[in-house]
């Protein structure tokens, strides 16, 4: 059989926008192969057998031991019957005729069936399941092991064909952006980390959408160099398709009934466990898989909304300086918890589009207050828990120049787009030292507030958080004081 035939089960199309490219040939040698694997033969007990588990079929027997489960079965292929061992009464066994011999598993259930990780609803689904693996890694295990040695996602034939005219679209795109004013703040360039402009518009009014394969869309977005320069892993979770599936690194089938790859939960790329682990951090995640704003991912929310910075924290800082710089007490002034949760969820629900205007929220410090729970609520903490101990080991340094210098180094360590939203963050609050005459917020009393938002221990120990919480403070102070040297 040919391993790399063209199969119309991919479920690829290409529209008339991009005809003249050659889609991908998925390689449906294991399809077939799964086409082929036994079918489930359920033997049923002739009698009525007391005790028998409720979630358990006529294929029950009872207490028998191996030699009669293997009578039973009568050497036919994909036979199976469930049993009660003789040794430890109360553990159950499924008995399931393969490759000429019967083979033993210890069965669970916890709600659902298993016997490996994978649950099953009925244990016909899991029999089934087990067959089509052991038919495909008996016939195909040397297929399987090379299967990553050269992957289409590397070798997209029609990726250069399909740069240009997504150049065209994107270049339309970005000189639109261009004319939008942004803020002399904005243009700054990091020298660390050069920033560059994102696919505005790509997957909104300028791109080819649904109308082309993820894969045709993931290489413009590899070849482009238009984008900000942040790399993200993506965020693979198991995953059931239903129908026919291949993966998109290797274009090989995705076997078995269920839990057959894993999915990108922030992009959707679809691929087999195994090749997870070669897909580089490539992730572009896309805005209808991102639900909300607040608990969200740093990278993953820029890189949704295209954006340098989380949209948050650009829109409350731009807010607070219009308004806010001499208000006394900005940011240790706690705002209505109320009112902070209303500004939370219209983030959520409206995005950029959020209205916090003097309007709505005459009161700054439910502004300053929704900003702190953004930081908050993340996920991982703009100083990232890699991070953690580097700058509290870089705090402890008695050298004043010393540790600047180390603090320094420990800033080259951050994500890119943590990077930036720290900076941009120090800046703003450098500004609010400058109006200290009116707020009496100094560069201490800030660290003081944003030294346990913006950074967590990794352990979960309130003797450790008590412990660092001087360090944390002085972080934050020594970032302000020196902004313009460290950033």
């Amino acid at each position: 059989m040919a391993a790399s035939s063209n199969s119309s089960l991919s479920g690829s199309s290409v529209s008339s926008d991009a005809e003249e490219y050659q889609p991908p040939i998925w390689k449906s040698y294991l399809y077939q192969l799964q086409q082929e694997a036994p079918r489930p033969k359920r033997i049923i007990c002739p009698r009525e057998v007391e005790n028998r588990p409720k979630y358990y079929g006529r294929e029950f027997h009872g207490i028998i031991s191996r030699e009669q489960a293997d009578a039973l079965l009568g050497g036919v292929e994909g036979a199976y019957i469930l049993r009660e061992s003789q040794r430890q009464p109360g553990c159950y066994t499924l008995a399931l005729r393969f490759g000429n011999q019967t083979l033993n598993y210890r069965l669970f259930y916890d709600g659902k069936h298993f016997v490996g990780e994978k649950r099953f609803e009925s244990i016909h689904d899991l029999v089934t399941d087990g067959l089509i693996t052991l038919y495909i890694e008996t016939k195909a295990s040397e297929y399987i092991s090379k299967m990553t040695t050269n992957p289409i996602y590397e070798h997209i034939g029609y990726a250069t064909l399909l740069r240009e005219k997504v150049s065209r679209r994107l270049s339309r795109s970005k000189n639109e952006s261009r004319k939008a004013s942004v803020t002399s703040e904005e243009h700054t360039t990091v020298e660390k980390w050069p920033l560059m402009r994102h696919l505005c518009g790509f997957r909104r009014g300028h791109h080819l959408g649904d109308q082309i394969s993820s894969l045709v869309r993931r290489a413009a977005l590899t070849q482009s160099d238009t984008h900000f320069n942040y790399e993200k892993t993506h965020n693979f979770k198991v995953h059931t398709f239903r129908g026919p599936h291949w993966c998109e690194y290797c274009a090989n089938f995705m076997w078995g009934l269920i839990a057959q790859g894993v999915r990108c939960s922030d992009c959707g790329l679809n691929v087999h466990k195994q090749c997870s682990k070669h897909v580089p951090n490539d992730c572009q995640p896309d805005l209808k898989r991102i639900k909300k704003v607040y608990c969200c991912d740093l990278t993953t929310l820029v890189k949704a909304h295209n954006t340098q910075r989380p949209m948050v924290v650009d829109i409350c800082i731009r807010e607070i300086e219009a308004r806010g710089l001499k208000s006394e007490g900005l940011y240790r002034v706690s705002g209505f918890t109320e009112h902070i949760e209303d500004v939370k969820m219209a983030f959520d629900r409206d995005g950029e589009k959020a209205d916090i205007s003097a309007s709505i929220y005459p009161d700054i410090n439910i502004i300053t207050g929704a900003l702190k729970l953004y930081f908050r609520d993340l996920p991982i903490p703009v100083i990232t828990y890699d991070t953690y101990s580097k700058f509290i080991e870089a705090a402890k340094i008695a050298n004043a120049d010393e540790r600047l210098e180390a603090v320094h180094e420990v800033l080259m360590l951050l994500p890119p787009a943590h990077y930036e939203t720290l900076r941009y963050l120090m800046i703003h609050l450098k500004k609010v030292t400058i109006n200290e005459k009116d707020n009496f917020m100094n560069a201490e009393n800030l660290g003081i507030v944003f030294g346990p938002t913006l950074m967590r221990s990794p352990e979960d120990s309130t003797l450790t958080t008590l412990h660092d919480m001087r360090y944390q403070k002085l972080i934050v102070q020594i970032l302000i004081e020196n902004e313009d040297v460290l950033f």
